[in-house]
């Protein structure tokens, strides 16, 4: 299917271009909601976006909406609810029409260090207007609100024209993707199951709207996800914390066998030093590896996203494997040490160090979960340390790849090149991030599942400098619904 073959309305383009001021401002209120899931003191709020995107859908005429409960977070002592999913049906007049499923998320993540970083807009949930109205600056911006609200420009586009949208639509908006979606795996599975009586009935492809392009200047279309497995070293020393004056060289100190355990963990280069976990993954084909060195990226990519340069090596298709084909451990914090400013001179008692493994296939938490604990285990017994140690998992997900061949993808392909022009055919990429819920959809419904990412590869997603270009805005709302249209019109025989 070509991009001139996709019938998209000239009146729906049209109309966003029109209302791109009423479109900006449905963003300022939903990032006005301050939906952060993994903090229990905002769940309220959590909850009440949920509410409020259900309105819209009402607003919008989609009166086949709603909030899904998913009952009690566990460990919560008073018992705290979880975030509702907020489902909506649309469908098409007429019988045949190809029913589409799209994913995306309306929690957010923490905003510390906001304020600091962004001395002219502050508050993260107050929408900035910067560069003459060209970004977009706010929590949720581009993960995940912006493409929930381009999904809501195209439904009041065609609502506003009188026009009947091509296909059906569920939309599942989820409320604690930021928190390991706990609740969603078993909710799918289970509705999966009701068949022709469930919400899945009739769905023939899955199109999630939670990633970005690869770089800045060329769309993505994304087959592919790094899993994850999430790890804590606590480690436990005398009664309370301790002053260094006294008690240096006197004792065992946490902080001291710590640093020495994360260090064991990865090579500077990179290499994950953990026996048995990068020999899991099979070398790349030649032609494999010729197909990662045909994406458009450059090594100044990497620089403009990250301010500096500090990339592992000079060979452009080394960095994109780095992020898609192998895996990679990444060292976080370490929570109960110091990080404030001045000169505290404490010894920390109780310490618990954060690190994750992105995996890639054939790697799955259940093989990699006994590697790093019998590791680290051996690890510390060498330092001959009176502390304790324990290794905790805390959680992850499993790596995706789907089928980029399939008609979901073309359909995709079409509709980018339909907005953006076929001198930026999108790149295929696989994303180095965990979207665990992809293959908990490929696995549930054996239907084909395509990532269709709306914003840039700086955007700054969990960062205190979050933010979504207008124009990626305006033209992901376009692509949406060209999406739509051709798939209505691609032949899947």
């Amino acid at each position: 299917m070509s991009n001139a073959q996709v019938p998209v309305p000239d009146a729906f383009t049209t109309y966003v271009d029109e209302h791109q001021t009423q479109f900006i401002d449905r963003l300022k209120t939903a990032v006005s909601k301050k939906s952060i899931s993994g903090d229990i003191s905002f769940r309220d709020d959590v909850r009440k976006t949920a509410t409020w995107l259900q309105s819209e859908f009402k607003r919008l005429g989609v009166t086949n909406t709603t909030l899904v409960e998913l009952g009690d977070q566990p460990k919560t002592d008073p018992p705290v609810k979880l975030a509702q999913l907020v489902t909506a049906r649309v469908d098409a007049p007429g019988e045949g029409k190809k029913t589409v499923l799209v994913y995306g998320h309306y929690d957010v993540q923490p905003v510390d260090g906001w304020a600091e970083r962004n001395p002219q807009n502050p508050d993260a949930f107050d929408l900035g207007i910067l560069d003459d109205g060209k970004v977009l600056l706010g929590r949720g911006s581009t993960d995940d609100k912006g493409p929930l609200m381009g999904w809501l420009n195209v439904i009041e586009a065609h609502q506003a024209l009188g026009i009947s949208l091509p296909v059906n639509i569920r939309f599942l908006f989820e409320g604690m993707e930021e928190s390991s979606s706990i609740g969603l795996d078993n909710w799918i599975d289970e509705e999966a199951k009701k068949g022709e009586e469930g919400f899945f009935a009739g769905v023939d492809c899955v199109c999630v709207t939670d990633n970005y392009w690869l770089t800045t200047r060329r769309p993505a279309l994304t087959y592919g996800v790094r899993g994850i497995a999430y790890f804590s070293i606590n480690i436990t020393g005398a009664r309370d914390d301790l002053h260094s004056g006294i008690y240096g060289r006197m004792i065992h100190e946490p902080m001291t066998d710590m640093v020495k355990l994360l260090g064991k963990l990865v090579e500077s280069n990179g290499l994950i030093t953990v026996p048995g976990v990068e020999e899991m993954v099979p070398p790349p084909t030649a032609d494999e590896r010729e197909q990662y060195a045909k994406l458009d990226y450059k090594v100044d990519d990497l620089r403009t996203d990250t301010g500096a340069a500090v990339e592992l090596s000079e060979c452009h298709t080394d960095l994109v494997m780095g992020r898609m084909r192998y895996p990679s451990l990444s060292i976080h914090g370490i929570k109960g040490a110091f990080d404030k400013d001045g000169l505290l001179t404490v010894i920390p008692h109780q310490i618990s160090g954060r690190f994750s493994i992105r995996l890639v296939k054939p790697q799955t938490p259940e093989n990699i979960i006994p590697l790093v604990t019998s590791f680290l285990d051996g690890e510390f017994a060498k330092l001959d340390s009176k502390n304790k140690m324990q290794v905790v998992y805390e959680g992850g997900g499993l790596p995706w790849v789907g089928d980029k061949t399939h008609w979901n993808f073309q359909a995709a392909d079409a509709a980018t090149q339909a907005i953006h022009g076929t001198t930026l055919a999108p790149d295929y990429t696989r994303e180095g991030g965990s979207i665990p819920v992809a293959l908990v959809f490929e696995s549930a419904l054996q239907k084909n599942v395509l990532l269709l990412p709306m914003g840039r590869s700086d955007d700054g997603a969990h960062s205190a400098r979050e933010k979504l270009d207008t124009d990626n805005y305006i033209k992901g709302t376009k692509v949406f619904g060209a999406y739509l249209y051709a798939l209505s019109a691609i032949n899947t025989s």
